[in-house]
């Protein structure tokens, strides 16, 4: 009897979850401020959709500034004179800078406000990206870096706008901006070709020509952003124990040795094709099919996830198809590529997907969950940032991509075994207490 209520118990617990879900995974940088900013007053369903629209496009331009470069990556270096290493620390600065700047971004919100500071970090995106344009490899690192922290900061700041702003429509804002994300990423791959052929051959130019979404979205977003009173606000409450947490450092881990995984196939995986006989063109559209397949399991995943009794499953299963796949893609034959192009998609798709769900579900509330969130990506992006680094090394040691494979398979059994304990049906031992007003 007691069995059976235990049971029903855990499927009500499981099924207000999902309910839920939708709107949890937008998780709020901005949810220990005091007073909560408020979601703006709008003059009509146009100012409604003008908005939505422009957080869309905002999250469109977070992701090509990884991808657009990888594909032509040989023509940088061989036109510029940079070594494979001096490549490897190129594709890595900016997963750097994702968890160096995430940190700051609520800070930043609290003091001008989260749309104001959104438009400080769209104007350095977009003058960072133009600087790719400029054939100076100095000039290219800077620009990565501030286009990097500019990321880093729509990375943190953005969901919790969607959140706030679209209470009433999550589910389908949460879909809009996932697929606004991997429509970034799979536009970098796949159209900077045709743009650098456009423009005769010029590998600069081609990078530069993605600032222009971003200051067409700069300019529709500034009356927008300034039309907004700033109110400054402060940090109300402050979630401790969360850093001593087992279970904390666990959430982060997979965080971070998954997403290394995902920005080895951002830096490297057009280059690893090149390599094995495809053309520029043929790979950055094999490396956009595989990004695009991401949506699928993006919005598909979380709510599988939230249905298990806990996820040690799912995410041991998603992490085998994604190295799998990536090895399939080094070694199977040509022939057989988009096979593993797609599974490779499916399964890094999933692993973003439920690496977000996790931080959501092992916080006992939402102050605790954006806490374990900037822990998550402060340090997990750091640790990001060392499979693309390595992978370009491989190369530089070895003089071919093929010993990546021991990296994929360590960076995936490590994966798993932090997805074994993050996946565990607990909380974080932390707690969320009020601060007195300063």
């Amino acid at each position: 009897m007691n069995q059976n209520i235990s049971s029903r118990d855990d499927q009500q617990a499981r099924h207000a979850a999902m309910n839920a879900l939708d709107d949890q995974l937008l998780i709020d940088a901005e949810a220990d401020s005091l007073p909560q900013p408020q979601p703006p007053v709008l003059g009509g369903p146009g100012a409604r959709i003008l908005l939505g629209a422009s957080l869309v496009l905002i999250a469109f331009n977070l992701r090509p500034l990884f991808s657009s470069l990888s594909v032509l990556l040989p023509e940088v270096m061989r036109e510029t004179g940079l070594s494979t290493t001096g490549a490897s620390l190129l594709t890595t600065l900016p997963v750097v800078c994702l968890g160096l700047f995430a940190p700051l971004a609520p800070k930043l919100a609290q003091r001008f406000g989260a749309e104001r500071t959104l438009l400080g970090a769209l104007l350095l995106l977009a003058l960072g990206t133009a600087l790719r344009g400029v054939e100076s490899v100095p000039l290219l690192f800077l620009a990565t870096f501030s286009a990097g922290a500019a990321i880093a900061v729509g990375n943190v700041l953005l969901p919790g706008l969607v959140k706030r702003d679209f209470a009433d429509r999550a589910a389908i804002m949460t879909g809009l901006y996932t697929m606004a994300l991997c429509a970034g990423a799979a536009s970098g791959a796949g159209l900077t070709l045709p743009i650098e052929h456009s423009l005769t051959g010029s590998w600069s130019g081609a990078l530069a020509a993605w600032s222009l979404p971003a200051v067409i979205v700069l300019l529709v977003w500034t009356p927008q952003a300034l039309g907004r009173k700033a109110h400054a606000s402060h940090a109300g409450f402050r979630v401790v124990g969360l850093w001593r947490d087992r279970l904390a450092w666990q959430v982060t881990l997979f965080m971070g040795l998954q997403s290394a995984l995902a920005y080895c196939v951002f830096g490297w995986l057009a280059p690893i094709l090149r390599e094995r006989g495809f053309d520029a063109a043929e790979a950055g559209a094999i490396v956009s099919i595989s990004v695009m397949v991401q949506v699928i399991t993006c919005l598909a995943v979380p709510s599988l996830a939230v249905r298990c009794k806990d996820q040690r499953g799912i995410n041991v299963a998603l992490l085998v198809a994604a190295v799998i796949a990536l090895l399939g893609l080094l070694f199977a034959p040509t022939s057989t590529v988009l096979v593993w192009a797609v599974l490779q998609g499916i399964g890094q798709g999933g692993l973003i997907a439920v690496a977000m769900t996790v931080i959501v579900l092992r916080s006992p509330d939402p102050h605790v969950a954006a806490h374990l969130s900037g822990m998550a990506q402060g340090v997990g992006y750091v640790l990001a940032a060392i499979g693309p680094l390595l992978v370009g090394l491989i190369r530089s040691w070895t003089g071919s991509f093929d010993a990546a494979a021991l990296l994929f398979i360590a960076l995936g059994v490590g994966a798993a075994i932090m997805g074994i304990g993050a996946g565990r049906a607990l909380h974080v031992g932390a707690r969320t207490v009020s601060v007195e007003d300063r």
